[in-house]
């Protein structure tokens, strides 16, 4: 098989700690990113780079986020609709105060302002934990969004409590929004915040930060006794999954909707991101793109299926479908497999470098 690493020997520490060590990843990621990068804009239409590709990354840096706080962490949030409501609101004050401000910049600065809020809600981590954990940031995710519904300030004063993103160009007439922006050039710019955090996210996990983060959720007695601090440790995860967060919510109301409301950001879309890393697997750094993949293309198999068998359903019942879907998937994954699709992967990778020898 082409899947082998025997004959790949690393003499240095820094060579055997990589992100990709096996020589095949190293190819195989490259040329992922040479087809994400240069092929699929070639061959996909509007419709598949504006509504598929472009929710796909926003969704996964989302579930990226979470993962971080939950997977690694094992800190239970259910208030990831808020944060990327405040991600969303915070793009937009900074566009418009400051309008010679990068895009970039402002994303990621709302990213930063998303962190502090995180830290913020994060305290209560210090003193409670699951269940309870996850009841506080419920009241985070309801108190988010009656802020920025009540307070017209961050609204800019519109009567209608929409905003809308002003057009704003990375460089040049390479213009993201506004009526100028292209598909191709909103693929572009979400598929590299996805990609540059992705393996930020996936250095870090493997590193110092990571291995406390992993400590504090397996057993967080037993981790404070060899050293680890919870405070700093559960704070960070709070941060860090915030900023990531609060990106995937600039993307959301900036790249992929151009207008958006705070109820946009309710109590469903931070379920929604609950289930993909559930579904796609917790710890996982491709758990989290394959849960968002999943969750973006099964409303578009259910809304096509239908048709394909010559029925007539309606839109109520699909939705209703789509529920009763997720609800019975997470049971199973839960009961069968509860890390996930990524989980079949890794299973998958396994058997190939061990072929043909049984294990």
């Amino acid at each position: 098989m082409l899947y082998r690493e025997v004959g790949q020997f690393r003499t240095s520490y820094a060579a055997d700690q990589a992100i990709f060590p096996i020589r095949q990843d190293r190819i195989g990621m490259l040329a992922l990113l040479l087809v994400a990068y240069i092929a699929v804009p070639l061959v996909a239409n509007e419709y598949w780079l504006s509504t598929i590709f472009v929710p796909f990354f926003v969704f996964s840096l989302a579930a990226l986020g979470l993962n971080i706080l939950t997977g690694y962490a094992g800190q239970l949030s259910l208030g990831t609709g808020g944060f990327m409501a405040v991600g969303a609101f915070t793009a937009y004050k900074l566009a418009t105060a400051f309008p010679g401000l990068n895009i970039v910049l402002v994303f990621v600065a709302a990213g930063i302002v998303t962190a502090l809020v995180g830290l913020l809600f994060g305290i209560p981590s210090l003193r409670i934990k699951g269940f309870y954990l996850a009841v506080a940031t419920l009241a985070a995710q309801f108190f988010l969004i009656w802020l920025f519904v009540k307070v017209a300030w961050f609204q800019n004063y519109s009567a209608s409590g929409v905003i809308t993103a002003p057009p704003r160009a990375v460089f040049g007439h390479f213009f993201v929004t506004g009526p100028e922006a292209r598909p191709a050039y909103k693929y572009w710019f979400t598929l590299t915040f996805a990609a540059v955090l992705a393996l930020a996210a996936k250095n870090m996990v493997r590193g110092a930060t990571g291995r406390k983060w992993m400590a504090i959720r397996d057993m967080d007695i037993a981790a404070e006794i060899i050293g680890i601090r919870p405070l700093s440790t559960k704070l960070l995860a709070f941060a860090v999954s915030s900023f990531y967060i609060g990106i995937a919510g600039a993307l959301w109301a900036f790249i992929y909707t151009a207008s958006v409301e705070a109820l946009a950001f309710d109590i469903d879309r931070s379920f929604q991101i609950l289930f993909m890393i559930i579904i796609g697997g917790l710890g996982s750094i491709l758990g989290s793109f394959l849960g968002a993949a999943f969750i973006i293309l099964l409303p578009i198999f259910l809304n096509n299926l239908p048709n394909q068998l010559g029925l007539h359903v309606g839109v109520a019942l699909v939705t209703n479908l789509q529920d009763i879907i997720y609800g019975a998937l997470i049971v199973f994954f839960l009961i069968a497999e509860p890390n996930g699709l990524a989980a079949l992967w890794r299973i998958g990778k396994e058997k190939l470098r061990l072929w043909p020898f049984p294990h």
